[in-house]
């Protein structure tokens, strides 16, 4: 008989489809109460899986009392409680890659998007609107100052796409880098008021919640724009809602919120606003890569044979972005 499952969210549909010829598959987020569900239906499974923003608490652990393995299908695994699984006896594992190339290429895609108003462009055309009027002019990217905060290696590597498209870049972050060959600042309004394009790549921590908050987009200005492709909880989203209402700022394109997978309908009704589904490593490659891995040791473990992606029992940053910072 094939072992249960829980996938704890929706991943990559093919991997979807891999684990389904495999397992038995329990989709607690299908139902109208998950905690409920994975209670009344997952007593029996001895596999799990979740994703770099979802984590799997201390209660998730204690819900599925026949655990023998939790996979992360993501490199970073810092919202798993390890105490937890240590004390419980489960394996984790993980899916380690770089993700610095392709957050920092969707970064500039989407200063490239809500600047040169490539989405009101393509609403405009598909409403019929192009033959009866003219569509308005957008910002040239050229010329223009990005503002980093958080200069690990997604923001090193965004300053360098940027810089190829002739934007000055300087940055913001706890600490000067000493081989960083760009302006620093150590006061983020400062950076902010001196910058049109304010892009956030910093982790989150207690220091960083809601950092960009009224004083940070004020200072930004009715001309700039803020590009979030860290995580949601690092602007104050109520003051960015506050600040594109009154035009405080120009316009904004986000890829993470503070309530994934639930977007403020305020932001949704905005058109200088550009919205992803949190997609900065959503690429075919990444996930057929994280797919192969996670799915290798599931059947390792399953097999009796040692895993090649497990999280050590050790680690004391718990995955934290090592690209980030």
């Amino acid at each position: 008989m094939k072992p249960e499952l829980v996938l704890m969210r929706a991943i990559y549909a093919p991997m979807m489809a891999e684990l389904e010829r495999e397992f038995i598959v329990h989709r607690p987020w299908t139902a109208a109460q998950p905690e409920v569900f994975i209670r009344q239906a997952c007593g029996n499974a001895r596999a799990a899986i979740t994703t770099t923003p979802a984590g799997f608490s201390r209660r998730d652990f204690e819900a599925l009392p026949k655990l023998e393995i939790l996979g992360c299908f993501g490199p970073y695994y810092n919202l798993i409680d390890l105490a937890a699984a240590r004390q419980y006896g489960v394996t984790v594992t993980y899916t380690p890659d770089s993700t610095a190339e392709p957050v920092a290429d969707l970064a500039l895609g989407m200063i490239i998007a809500v600047m040169r108003r490539v989405c009101e462009g393509d609403r405009f055309v598909r409403a019929g609107k192009w033959p009866a009027g003219v569509f308005d002019s957008g910002r040239d990217v050229r010329g223009k100052s990005c503002g980093i905060i958080g200069f690990g290696r997604i923001g090193r590597e965004i300053a360098r796409l940027a810089s190829a498209f002739g934007i000055r870049v300087c940055y913001h972050g706890p600490r000067r880098k000493e081989d960083a060959p760009y302006p620093y600042f150590d006061d983020l309004a400062r950076m902010a008021r001196e910058s049109d394009i304010l892009v956030v790549t910093c982790p989150l921590t207690p220091a960083t919640r809601n950092l960009v908050d009224a004083r940070v987009l004020s200072a930004l200005g009715p001309d700039g724009f803020l590009v979030n492709v860290a995580r949601g909880a690092i602007v104050d989203e109520p003051a960015l809602i506050e600040a594109l209402k009154n035009r405080q700022i120009a316009g904004a394109a986000l890829d993470v919120f503070h309530d994934e997978p639930n977007v403020p309908a305020e932001l949704m009704r905005m058109d200088n606003v550009v919205l992803a589904p949190h997609i900065g490593t959503s690429t075919v490659e990444i996930r057929e890569g994280r797919s192969a891995k996670l799915l290798g040791d599931l059947r390792a473990h399953f097999s009796g044979k040692p895993l090649r992606y497990p999280v050590k029992a050790s680690s004391g940053e718990g995955g934290r972005r090592k690209d980030e910072g």
